[in-house]
């Protein structure tokens, strides 16, 4: 898929072709009233994503409610998402609206859906299914209007053969599934994501980085985030406020590995050799990612890595990146002159 005709996202930094993939899904989501299942590991961005349904669809400008549902305690769930009457239980001083109903008219989130008791997953099926609720201590029903967004961070077939989550359910959100990649999936999108955070920790903090090394960059790309993005903004944002004074962001002010073991002390020597390698590996897949983008042209390519057309030859060749595709792409194919014999 061509990333010259797949738009991004509000919202959401990313280049690589999982990424390019993904925004094709939202923005076909987004243009109808389809009920949308996310799927992703912690940190991946779920609710940016569900944020950016509700942005590009009919319902922009409309109320976009997002409820976690591991964080409200089971007891108070009716009272919280279907609302309550006054004098419905101790506590209750008067009418509230729940979070169902404060989202009419717009998108409903749902995080975290395994969380809830299959009891309760029944009583939200019933709502969604019929577009009613009944406040704690009502006896009359009042119409919705939602668009659901669901999102999870395990495996919901996995959930529905353990019985952690209804199968009817399951099937009632899941219409459209949309799967958020790791970020050990998008590497070539770490430098981007990196700069992305380094600029939104100078807008709130004392910082004065405007960029960082080619070797942090490296070092970056080469880990397994296992919390993902959220996990690159935080060291990030560390490596930001300990870099006050510095005009960037250095290995020596990043914490530790990015799959987040203590790095162990390494001879200078091979530690060197390690990084150099690093690098070049990430010049590689730059260079790679520019070719794909502009269908090998080195011309084009050479503009968008802001290097001449003769360094970007001699950088392919110190990397011992094959010429021969991009140089067919600039010419066109050899045509054989000759008579058979």
């Amino acid at each position: 898929m061509s990333g010259a005709c797949v738009p991004s996202v509000p919202g959401i930094v990313g280049e690589s072709r999982a990424m390019r993939e993904m925004f094709a899904l939202v923005r076909i989501a987004a243009a109808s009233e389809i009920a949308v299942l996310i799927e992703g590991e912690t940190g991946t961005g779920k609710e940016l994503v569900a944020r950016a349904l509700a942005a590009l669809g009919t319902r922009a400008g409309r109320p976009f409610i997002a409820i976690n549902c591991g964080a409200l305690p089971e007891s108070m769930l009716d009272a919280e998402l279907f609302g309550h009457r006054h004098g419905a239980f101790t506590g209750a001083i008067g009418d509230r609206r729940g979070l169902l109903e404060a989202a009419h008219g717009g998108t409903v989130f749902l995080d975290e859906i395994t969380s809830m008791s299959p009891a309760f997953q029944a009583r939200l099926l019933r709502v969604l299914e019929s577009g009613e609720i009944r406040p704690v201590g009502s006896d009359r029903a009042r119409s919705l209007d939602l668009r659901v967004v669901a999102a999870s961070n395990l495996p919901l077939e996995h959930c529905v053969a353990r019985g952690e989550l209804r199968s009817d359910l399951y099937y009632r959100l899941n219409v459209f599934p949309i799967r958020l990649p790791p970020l050990r999936e998008r590497r070539e999108d770490i430098p981007l994501l990196a700069l992305a955070f380094l600029d939104a920790a100078r807008r709130t903090n004392r910082v004065t980085a405007t960029a960082i090394s080619t070797a942090a960059l490296a070092q970056l790309a080469s880990g397994d985030y296992p919390g993902n993005v959220r996990q690159l903004k935080n060291e990030i944002t560390r490596a930001a406020v300990l870099a006050v004074g510095c005009a960037r962001i250095g290995v020596e002010h990043l914490s530790c590995t990015p799959a987040g073991e203590t790095p162990r002390r390494a001879p200078p020597i091979a530690l060197a050799e390690r990084r150099r390698e690093a690098i070049a590996e990430l010049e590689r897949e730059m260079i790679r990612e520019a070719l794909e983008r502009h269908g090998y042209n080195l011309s084009r390519a050479a503009a968008a890595l802001r290097v001449s057309r003769f360094g970007l030859h001699k950088r392919m060749r110190r990397l011992g990146l094959n010429l021969g595709r991009a140089l067919v792409a600039e010419v066109g194919p050899l045509s054989v002159v000759g008579t058979a014999s």
